[in-house]
C-alpha cells in the first residue's frame, strides 16, 4: 500500500501567461508533517490551491490522497482535506452570534454558518475538539466574545470536525500577540503528536513558527522550490538567506528554529 499523500510532479502554473509556480517537484509522506515557508509572492498560497483543486496545474500532475487531478470527484476530495484559512475570520463576520462550539459543528458540513440538521454526536464531538484545544470554558460563549487566539483554535477545531486526512493550516498566527502564538502553536503541536493525526501543512512565513511536530520544510522563492527535506536540512543560514533574501542565523532551542537577521546592507555588500 503507498504511503504517498501528496505528489506534485513538474507542476508550473500559470495565469495570464505570467508564471506563478514553475517545475514544483515535492512529494509528501503517510506521517509527514510539512512546513510551507517563504516570503510573500513565494507561492505558498498558490501550492494551497493546486492540491484543493480550486486551481489547475498548467503542466505537470497532481497526486492527492492516491487521486490523480483530473480523474477524480475534486469536490469529495476535498471532504477529506481540513483548511484553516485566513479568510475564515471575515467570513464569519455576520455569525458572531454563533457560539464557539455552534462554529465548530460548521465544520462538518463546510459551511460558514449552521445550514443543516446536526445531531448530539456532532455536539458532542465538537465540545471534545472543544477541550482539546483548551476552549471549554468558552464553548458556549459567543464567537463575538472570543479573544483572537480563541478564535483561531475554534476555527482549527472546526477543520478537524471531519477527521481529516490533510489538515492546511494557512498562516493562522496573523493578528496573535506573543502569548496568544504560543498558546495556539502549543495545541497545534499536541494534536500532531498522535501517530493517527492528519499530516500538517503549515503555512507560515516566519522559521520560528515551526513546531517540533513538524517534520519537513518546504521552502520556496519566486513560485520555486528552494529545498524540500527534512526540517534540520532546510533550516540552514544559506538556504533562508537565499529565500528571504537577507542574511539570517539560525540557532535552535526546544527543537525549534530561532532566527537572528542581518542588516539588509549586507545583502547590497555581497552582489
Amino acid at each position: 500500500m503507498s504511503t504517498k499523500v501528496i505528489t506534485l510532479d513538474n507542476v508550473s502554473w500559470r495565469r495570464q501567461k505570467k508564471p506563478i509556480l514553475e517545475d514544483i517537484q515535492w512529494e509528501v509522506q503517510k506521517g509527514e508533517h510539512w512546513a510551507i515557508l517563504g516570503a510573500n509572492g513565494s507561492g505558498k498560497t498558490s501550492i494551497l490551491k493546486l492540491i484543493t483543486g480550486y486551481e489547475w496545474a498548467t503542466t505537470g500532475t497532481i497526486d492527492v490522497l492516491g487521486e490523480r487531478f483530473g480523474q477524480t470527484a475534486i469536490f469529495d476530495l476535498r471532504k477529506r482535506i481540513g483548511w484553516l484559512s485566513a479568510s475564515l475570520d471575515e467570513k464569519y463576520r455576520n455569525y458572531e452570534g454563533l457560539s464557539c462550539a455552534d462554529v465548530i459543528v460548521s465544520g462538518k458540513n463546510a459551511s460558514v454558518g449552521i445550514h443543516e440538521q446536526v445531531d448530539d454526536v456532532d455536539i458532542q464531538q465538537a465540545l471534545s475538539l472543544a477541550k482539546e484545544m483548551g476552549l471549554s470554558h468558552v464553548s458556549h460563549s459567543p464567537l463575538r466574545n472570543l479573544s483572537q487566539g480563541e478564535r483561531k483554535k475554534t476555527f482549527y477545531a472546526r477543520a478537524m470536525m471531519t477527521s481529516p486526512e490533510i489538515m492546511i493550516v494557512d498562516e493562522p498566527t496573523s493578528g496573535l500577540d506573543i502569548l496568544a502564538r504560543e498558546q495556539f502553536l502549543t495545541h497545534l503541536q499536541n494534536a500532531h503528536l498522535n501517530a493517527e493525526s492528519p499530516v500538517l501543512l503549515y503555512v507560515t512565513h516566519y522559521p520560528e513558527e515551526i513546531i517540533p511536530a513538524v517534520t519537513h520544510v518546504l521552502l520556496l522563492k519566486n513560485g520555486r522550490v528552494v529545498a524540500a527535506d527534512k526540517k534540520e536540512k532546510v533550516l540552514t543560514d544559506q538556504l533562508l538567506t537565499q529565500a528571504f533574501d537577507v542574511p539570517i542565523f539560525v540557532s535552535w532551542r526546544d527543537e525549534r528554529p530561532w532566527i537572528q537577521v542581518g542588516s539588509i546592507a549586507e545583502v547590497g555588500k555581497s552582489t
